[in-house]
């Protein structure tokens, strides 16, 4: 018996330390071109850096590599090629499920490697526009995967960023150095695209959850203030999105499953000899799968699924093509309680229902004109659609319609961008962008009497816009660069127009040290409904007061200070100082409205453009890539955010907290010799200041029975300090031919309750605080084979 277990024990030994020892490996693929032109760079060497003995490859006329067999976990590669300066990318991450394909641009050196040496570039935060020199990172698919709370959506994770705070954490809209979430400005392959969130209302730039799939991104910029010429009607800041190809030579496929949705991604060749590719994602909601099964899933139910896509059809000579969209359904609904007895709240007494319908379908088509020249065209047809009721239970359970609102946008935009590189100092981009957009609006909403359904919102019409750019970038040296360009924007509707000055000037006056400084004058379209609120037929003056508004306008002021002091630890200190004017104000009456406390700049009311404001501050960022296994992002801002609206006071902004704080790191755990098993601990910890909010008059409350806010006291009143605690636990596990990983997001682990707000609440007489997000577990599992 002894001898039996001593051989069962040896034969399990063996057989275990046989399955650790086995390596798995994957092919890392790729294209080397020009940062600047996108023209193929053959001959460059590709050396993987942390193997034994090395590995490496050179590229084909056509700029791709391929190294098989590499073994599963992080690695870095060495890029180089005559006349670039060496890049490295390091603890890219190779998985057994899918190839790693890359697509990498190099930077043309100013001098020959004769005259000088220039080391590798490990700056995994510079942006991929080269003329973006302050206020902008990239960030990666990988974050938004992996990032605490981030659940694979990039505004969430850009919360994590100095100056980025989240406006309501039960949605992903955001506030950037004290602005209006409105101000954000959405990008993806170079064309401005609808908001792409579900369970957004019309003029908003966030909403319940991201539509775009993190499968079909790659590597994008993110951006806060003194934008380069090329980006136009935004304020505060710009996602720039890139989307991925997909893989040309092996059909590949994921599906994940989780607390938020099911979602199957497929990617692959159209044909063996083809060099084309397609890519695909859709995902329907869990919530969605359940009630259809049946399922009560309470009072309250929130449905959305999505489409996103790309297809890339490369040509010989032609130029290349590529075909991309996305595409969201989200709805919800809530059920009035028919038992007033049980009523609590007045809000139980109303049925709502909400939907919201957002797509957008875009060809490209680029070439090379000549090795200088780089040519860019884009065609996106998108649309948006938005609708919501509310009735109240009276009398005998009978419905009243006290609200509705029904919105369609159809816009259409064609965009041609032309690069042209005279030598590696000077190159020069300019680009025309005209949209044109079919619009149909309404608003209607009970008076205060309620007996009359009151016309706020009514038209059907057309408009366009025209956005024109150049910007220069001059490189003088390796260490000083150079931008400068004009942005101009015009809104055919009232004729109102922008000619915008942008700059910038980087310096790196000593190896790991960079001083810059950027200015933009930017401006922003009032939200279209705005422009078409109407005026009651008894009152005097034009039936559509808002149609002439023109631009929310600001001069961006940013100087910037980068410190490298290693491969994989940076600290970087920006300043900034935002004045802005032309803001949307109280044109009848003198109280403190203005839009720029608004989260989706949509008001009945009549505005004026008197309004200025001013946003300043002070953000600090010590960040360390990973290394050892180990990052952290820790996160600082000092700022302040003022207006002045038409009673000439000067007041706080509503989401004028005055001091935000934000650490996330990790860790990750790499189990056995083959680095096949791979647990991530990952932590963010957020703290910022409470929003201001404007005391409620109890007694007009209770006589009027609605809250009524004492306006001579606006945003007066500070909210509690938002605090909240994000943890992310997830098992990766490589087999032979899948990769599978396990993830737990636990949101607000301590459950703490963060104020959103006060409101008045009828049927109690008193004032009731609403609260954000509680404890949210968000569970999943994801296969990739």
């Amino acid at each position: 018996m002894h001898l039996r277990s001593l051989f069962f024990t040896g034969v399990i030994g063996l057989l275990l330390h046989t399955a650790n020892a086995q390596t798995y490996t994957q092919t890392i693929r790729g294209t080397i071109v020009d940062q600047s032109l996108q023209t193929a760079l053959p001959g460059a060497t590709v050396l993987l850096l942390n193997t034994n003995p090395p590995k490496g490859t050179t590229t084909e006329s056509d700029g791709s590599f391929r190294l098989p067999q590499i073994p599963v976990g992080r690695h870095s590669l060495k890029i180089s090629s005559m006349g670039y300066k060496d890049l490295v990318l390091s603890n890219i991450v190779v998985d057994a499920g899918k190839e790693l394909v890359l697509n990498v641009a190099l930077e043309e050196a100013i001098v020959t490697v004769n005259e000088v040496t220039v080391k590798p570039q490990i700056e995994k935060d510079k942006p991929l526009n080269e003329m973006a020199a302050v206020s902008a990172r990239t960030f990666s698919v990988e974050e938004t995967q992996k990032f605490a709370a981030a659940v694979n959506d990039p505004a969430r994770m850009a919360t994590a960023y100095a100056g980025v705070v989240s406006a309501d954490d039960g949605s992903n809209l955001i506030v950037i150095r004290g602005n209006s979430p409105t101000g954000l400005l959405w990008r993806m392959e170079g064309v401005e695209i609808p908001n792409p969130n579900h369970f957004a209302n019309l003029g908003s730039a966030g909403g319940g959850i991201s539509i775009l799939s993190a499968q079909l991104l790659t590597n994008s910029d993110f951006m806060t203030g003194a934008f380069p010429a090329e980006y136009g009607n935004a304020l505060s800041g710009v996602f720039d999105l890139r989307l991925r190809k997909g893989n040309n030579a092996k059909r590949e496929h994921t599906v994940q499953a989780g607390v938020l949705g099911i979602d199957v991604a497929s990617e692959g060749p159209f044909s063996k000899k083809y060099k084309g590719s397609y890519l695909f994602n859709y995902r329907y909601s869990t919530l969605g799968l359940l009630s259809k099964m049946g399922v009560n899933v309470g009072d309250y139910s929130n449905v959305f699924q999505d489409l996103s896509f790309n297809l890339y059809f490369p040509t010989a000579k032609a130029g290349n093509f590529t075909v991309f969209g996305f595409g969201g359904l989200s709805s919800s609904a809530a059920d009035a309680v028919r038992d007033s007895t049980q009523w609590e709240n007045d809000s139980e007494r109303y049925n709502n229902r909400f939907f919201a319908r957002t797509g957008a379908v875009g060809a490209t088509y680029s070439i090379n004109l000549s090795r200088k020249a780089f040519l860019k065209s884009v065609l996106l047809f998108s649309g948006y659609q938005n609708g919501f009721e509310s009735e109240s239970l009276e009398t005998g359970y009978v419905p009243l319609l006290q609200m509705r609102e029904a919105y369609q946008i159809r816009k259409r935009i064609e965009s041609t961008t032309l690069t042209y590189k005279f030598n590696p100092r000077h190159t020069l981009r300019a680009g025309l962008v005209h949209s044109t957009l079919n619009f149909d609006l309404e608003r209607k909403e009970q008076t205060e009497d309620r007996t009359t359904l009151e016309t706020q919102i009514q038209s059907s019409d057309q408009t366009s816009t025209l956005q024109a750019y150049g910007q220069w970038n001059y490189r003088l040296t390796e260490k000083l660069t150079f931008n400068a360009g004009l942005h101009y924007l015009r809104l055919f509707l009232n004729d109102t127009d922008a000619l915008e000055p942008r700059g910038s000037v980087r310096w790196a006056f000593v190896p790991g040290h960079a001083v810059s400084v950027g200015y933009g004058l930017h401006s922003q379209i009032q939200n279209l409904a705005t422009y078409f609120a109407s005026r009651p037929s008894e009152v005097e003056g034009p039936m559509m007061p808002n149609r002439n508004l023109g631009f929310t306008r600001s001069h961006h002021l940013v100087l910037a200070y980068d410190w490298l002091l290693n491969d994989h630890l940076r600290i970087k200190a920006e300043s900034y100082y935002q004045s802005l004017f032309n803001i949307p104000i109280s044109a009848d009456k003198k109280d403190a409205f203005a839009l720029v406390n608004s989260f989706d700049g949509l008001t009945v009311d009549r505005l004026t453009n008197q309004g200025i404001g001013k946003n300043y501050g002070l953000e600090l960022t010590v960040e360390q890539f990973l290394h050892n296994n180990v990052y952290f992002l820790l996160s600082s801002s000092l700022y302040e955010s003022r207006y002045r609206a038409s009673d000439g006071i000067w007041r706080d902004t509503r989401f004028n907290g005055k001091y935000a704080f934000s650490f996330q790191g990790g860790k990750e755990f790499v189990l056995g010799e083959s680095g096949r098993n791979v647990i991530g601990l990952n932590l963010k910890l957020t703290y910022y200041g409470g929003y201001r909010t404007t005391p409620i008059d109890l007694a007009e409350s209770a006589r009027r029975q609605e809250t009524v806010w004492i306006d001579s006291q606006s945003f007066t009143r500070k909210l509690p300090d938002y605090f909240r605690t994000d943890l992310r636990l997830s098992w990766k596990r490589n087999k032979l031919h899948s990769t599978r990983t396990l993830s737990l997001d636990i949101q607000n682990v301590t459950n703490r309750q963060n104020v959103f707000g006060q409101y008045f609440e009828p049927r109690t007489g008193q004032i009731k605080t609403i609260y954000m997000a509680p404890l949210i577990p968000v569970l999943s599992y994801r296969v990739a084979f």
